[in-house]
C-alpha cells in the first residue's frame, strides 16, 4: 500500500484549479458530489453547523465527530463552522458567496428561504454565482416539500419491488446508498456542466438536482420494456435481469460470476461443458431475444454445470474461451485485489489527528492534468479562521464570530 503524507496546506492540482465551491451539503449525496469537485482541484470549502455534519457522528471514532463514513466523503475540502441562523454567520457566508464559483446545498428550499439563502439572495451577491440545489423532488410537483433519504427514493423508484421480483423473497433495499451515491455523481457532472456554460455565457443560474426524477430513469431504462411502446409491446422488466437464476453461481469451492450473453458466449460455453449440439437444436438459444426470454431456464443450466468445478477452473476455462468471469470478492478480499495494488489504488494517509487511515485513489486518470492534490478529511471548523482571513475579517473579528452561541 502507498503512503501518501498528509500536508498541512495542500494545493490545487488539476482540471477545476482555481474553482471556489462552498459546500453546503450534508450525509452522504451532496457531500459525494462535493468530494469528486475537490478530487479535481477545487478549492471546496465545506461550511458547517456549530454541530458540524451528521456523518460526523457515525462509526468508530464517531464521539470525536471523525467517523468513517464522513472520512469516506469530504477529503479535499476545508471546513469552516458557521451558525448561519445568526446575521454574523450569515455575513460571514454572503462575504464568501463574493468570491465562489459554485455553492451546493442540500437543504429544503424552505429551508434555504428561512436562512435567506436563496439563489436570488446569493445572486445578488455574486450575479455569476452557479447555484445547486440536490433536493428530494422536483418542486414543480406534489411531492414538492417531502423529505427524502436514500431508502424512501428506493421504494419511490420501485428498487425493492424489483429485488424481490429477482429473488422470490421479501422486498429489501440494495445495500448501498445507492440513491445518494448515484445522484451525488449526476451532480458532479451538472456543476462541471454549468461552470462550461458560464464559461460561455457569463452568466450564473440556479439549478435543481431532484433525486426522484434522477433516478426513475435509472430503473425504468431497464424496466420500461414493453411499456416503452405505446400500446405496450409487452410486458413491465427486463426479464434477463429480474431473473431470479441472475445471481453468482456456486461452484465447488466458492461463488462465481461469469456473464454468458452472445453467440460466442454461448457457442464456447456450450463447448467446454460438452453440449455442443444444443446450439443447433435447442431453439431458445437461436438468438438473444429468445435467449433473454428463456432467461431463468438458461441460468439455471448454467446454474447446475458450474457447480461441477471450482472457481479457479472456471476462471481459467472461461478466460481462455473469452466468456467474461469474475470471483465473487469479499470485503476482505477487495482490499487484496491484484489490480487495484498493481495500480496502488489503495493508500495509507497519515491523519494529524486520526493516525493511519485507508483512502482510495480517484478513479479517473488524466494524462493532461492530473489532480496531485490531497487534503485530509477536515475537523469541524479547522479551517474557519484561515478562510475568515483570506475575505478580509481580522484576527479580532475572527475570535467574536468563531464565538458566537448556537441559536
Amino acid at each position: 500500500m502507498n503512503a501518501i503524507p498528509s500536508p498541512s496546506q495542500a494545493t490545487h492540482s488539476g482540471p477545476l484549479a482555481g474553482v471556489k465551491v462552498l459546500d453546503l451539503t450534508a450525509v452522504l449525496m451532496g457531500p459525494s458530489a462535493t468530494q469528486f469537485l475537490g478530487d479535481l482541484g477545487a478549492d471546496v470549502i465545506k461550511v458547517e453547523s456549530i454541530d458540524g455534519d451528521s456523518t460526523r457522528n457515525i462509526g468508530p471514532f464517531g464521539d470525536e465527530k471523525m467517523g468513517p463514513i464522513f472520512l469516506g466523503l469530504n477529503r479535499n475540502k476545508r471546513s469552516i463552522a458557521l451558525d448561519l441562523k445568526q446575521e454574523k454567520g450569515r455575513e460571514a457566508f454572503l462575504r464568501l458567496v463574493k468570491t465562489a464559483d459554485v455553492v451546493a446545498c442540500n437543504i429544503r428550499p424552505k429551508g434555504m428561504e428561512r436562512l435567506r439563502l436563496t439563489y436570488e439572495d446569493l445572486a445578488e451577491v455574486n450575479p455569476a454565482i452557479i447555484y445547486l440545489s440536490m433536493i428530494g423532488f422536483s418542486q414543480r410537483g406534489r411531492y414538492a416539500r417531502s423529505p427524502a433519504f436514500d431508502e424512501l427514493i428506493q421504494a419511490a423508484i420501485g428498487l425493492p419491488w424489483a429485488i424481490a421480483a429477482n429473488t422470490k423473497a421479501e422486498p429489501r433495499y440494495v445495500p448501498l446508498n445507492i440513491a445518494d451515491r448515484s445522484v451525488g455523481l449526476y451532480a458532479f457532472g451538472i456543476i462541471t456542466t454549468a461552470l462550461f456554460n458560464r464559461e460561455k455565457t457569463g452568466r450564473g443560474q440556479q439549478i435543481d438536482v431532484p433525486m426522484f426524477e434522477t433516478m426513475v430513469p435509472y430503473i425504468l431504462g431497464d424496466h420500461l420494456y414493453g411499456h416503452k411502446f405505446l400500446p405496450p409491446k409487452g410486458d413491465f422488466g427486463y426479464p434477463r435481469i429480474l431473473s431470479p437464476s441472475r445471481h453468482p453461481f456456486k461452484t465447488k469451492d466458492a461463488y462465481v460470476c461469469c456473464t454468458i450473453y452472445n453467440d460466442h458466449h454461448w457457442q464456447a460455453f456450450l463447448e467446454i461443458v460438452g453440449q455442443s449440439e444444443l446450439w443447433d437444436t435447442d431453439p431458445r438459444l437461436t438468438t438473444i431475444t429468445t435467449r433473454t426470454a428463456h432467461s431463468e431456464e438458461l441460468g439455471n443450466f448454467v446454474k447446475e454445470e458450474l457447480a461441477k468445478k471450482t472457481t479457479a477452473e472456471w476462471k481459467d476455462l472461461l478466460t481462455d474461451a473469452d466468456i467474461p468471469v469474475f470471483p465473487v470478492h469479499t470485503f476482505d478480499s477487495l482490499l487484496e485485489d491484484p489490480h487495484l495494488r498493481d495500480i496502488g489504488f489503495f493508500s495509507e494517509v497519515e491523519h494529524p489527528t486520526l493516525g493511519t487511515i485507508r483512502e482510495t485513489a480517484v478513479p479517473s486518470e488524466w494524462h493532461g492534468t492530473p489532480p496531485s492534490n490531497y487534503r485530509a478529511p477536515p475537523m469541524l471548523g479547522e479551517h474557519s479562521a484561515e478562510i475568515l482571513s483570506e475575505i478580509g475579517y481580522s484576527a479580532e473579528e475572527i475570535g467574536e464570530l468563531l464565538k458566537q452561541p448556537a441559536s
